[in-house]
């Protein structure tokens, strides 16, 4: 059977488990082990899909149209694996499933309780078969908030169910710095595991967020009160980049660690990729920079895939890349002013549009490299079509049922409805062969993944390629359009879906790359 390491998270939230997990998970990748991932939240939505970007950061999707936590994707960037709609729970779905159960007749008129069924129900996702050495579960929340109770019990029952010896605990916790007296407090630390243990969970090891590395008599104290081996207390230090997260883990024998715990056997690991990006990082290489026009810019995470997909694109170009955040509601052409490629990332809501379009105006008027993400496609096809064609009252019946409509809701959705009408997911999309989209993918079909409901009208296709802007990309079926592009243009593509759900550090992703090609040409 396969091993399962659970990260849990104390003190404060936003401490990083999501790269925790995925850290240890490159880790036992580097020494030849298989690694599944999965996450869950402990919060009473049924998935992120309708929390707002403000609140909560990007919604990831995965291949099978599941709209999951954003740290679903550090496990498939870190790890290469792809993930599925069994792998990001959240604790409002497992309640949606006991009681539609208990609704069905399933528990034959028990009363339903959260012993066990509750247990037994997070417990089944936990244990769902994935053909791997590994799994690594994090737990989201902190311990001590009262709807993660449920989950810490279930992995408790889970532990003493397959074997101690078959599951380990991995508890992050903030050890902060207090500059007026020069201190690192251990205390916060100290009484989180004790917290985590009166839930029946014994740590055994803790990953301590710091400003710096620990002292060796740091180390002994937080082991000694937190019951473990000093050498199993870990200096989750700061790091400029995540990648180098899996590197500074290693420097700490965190696999020796895992090794122990579990019996297996020492190895030393292949850490050639983090090794590459690290002299990535700090190379002298020239610089490309991009605006990203958007209006999610509060949240750090809200582009959380996009920010890396630029980043594994300059990785491949050996180029650095500067991101200048343009908010879109405020758009103003001056802050163009010296950028090598516009990006228009995806978005709901017609807040900032205006500045969208302008900027996809801008791009192309002052053939700068211009990239469309999902609405930055939708832009790109408004703006060519009232400024080229004559369409004065070109739109998107998202943003005005008064118009003529471009964009429309896919013809079998009620507009009216905004629940479960979204195109989610993997599709397919077939390439013209003499387009520039093929030089991109260097493939005829393809794959992407979708997150919208709105879609450009196909039927206006001989009219815009007439006037310079060529869809060279559809669904099968011919009738949506996934990718357009104008040809006579140092670089002007977007497509309908987000290719920055599958970008890799290691490989990054068509699209990107070709971007940020066309940035480097442009900047000289």
């Amino acid at each position: 059977m396969a091993k399962y390491i659970f990260i849990t998270g104390g003190v404060v939230s936003s401490l990083g488990k999501g790269v925790a997990a995925a850290g240890c998970g490159a880790l036992l990748q580097s020494r030849g082990y298989t690694v599944h991932a999965r996450k869950f939240d402990p919060y009473l939505n049924i998935d992120p899909g309708t929390m707002s970007p403000f609140q909560h950061g990007e919604v990831y999707v995965t291949n099978d149209g599941y709209e999951t936590d954003l740290d679903l994707g550090y496990y498939e960037r870190f790890l290469g694996a792809q993930l599925s709609r069994n792998d990001s729970v959240s604790g409002g779905r497992i309640y949606w499933d006991v009681l539609n159960a208990e609704r069905h007749g399933d528990y034959l008129g028990a009363t339903v309780q959260m012993i066990p069924h509750v247990t037994n129900k997070i417990k089944e996702y936990i244990s769902a078969p994935t053909d791997t050495d590994f799994v690594v579960c994090e737990i989201g929340g902190t311990v001590g908030d009262i709807e993660g109770q449920i989950f810490l019990e279930s992995i408790r029952q889970f532990a003493n169910q397959v074997g101690r010896r078959n599951v380990m605990f991995v508890h992050l916790t903030l050890a902060p710095y207090l500059e007026k007296s020069g201190e690192l407090k251990t205390k916060p630390t100290q009484m989180s595991v004790r917290r985590l243990l009166e839930n029946g969970i014994q740590a055994d090891m803790l990953i301590v967020r710091t400003p710096r590395m620990l002292t060796s008599d740091e180390r002994a104290k937080i082991g000694m009160f937190c019951n473990m081996p000093a050498q199993n207390v870990i200096s989750g230090i700061d790091v400029d980049n995540i990648y180098k997260i899996p590197l500074a883990y290693e420097g700490q024998h965190v696999f020796d660690i895992i090794a122990e715990h579990f019996g297996l056997p020492s190895a030393t690991g292949d850490m050639t990729r983090f090794q590459k990006i690290e002299h990535h990082l700090s190379a002298d290489l020239p610089t490309v920079h991009i605006g990203v026009v958007g209006k999610y810019f509060e949240v750090p995470d809200a582009y959380k895939s996009l920010n890396e997909a630029l980043f594994h694109a300059g990785i491949q170009n050996n180029v650095h890349v500067k991101i200048k955040k343009i908010n879109a509601e405020s758009f103003s052409a001056d802050e163009c002013t010296g950028l090598d490629g516009i990006l228009v990332p995806g978005g709901f809501g017609n807040r900032g549009v205006a500045g969208k379009i302008s900027a996809a105006n801008y791009a192309r008027e002052n053939r700068v490299p211009y990239m469309g993400i999902c609405l930055g496609m939708q832009v790109a096809v408004i703006e060519f079509a009232r400024n080229v064609l004559g369409i004065a009252d070109a739109d998107s019946t998202e943003f005005s049922k008064n118009c003529t409509p471009v964009i429309d809701i896919m013809a079998d959705c009620d507009a009216e409805d905004m629940g479960g009408t979204l195109r989610l997911g993997a599709y397919p999309c077939v390439i013209s062969p003499s387009s520039r989209a093929h030089q991109i993918y260097g493939k005829t079909e393809i794959s992407e993944r979708h997150r919208h409901r709105y879609e450009m009208d196909v039927s206006l296709r001989e009219k815009f390629q007439q006037a310079g802007m060529k869809i060279s990309g559809l669904s099968p079926d011919g009738k949506l359009p996934e990718i357009i592009e104008i040809p006579d243009h140092p670089f002007f593509v977007a497509g309908q879906f987000h290719p920055e759900f599958q970008s890799s550090p290691y490989s990054g992703h068509p699209m990107f790359n070709a971007f940020i090609a066309a940035a480097l040409r442009h900047k000289h």
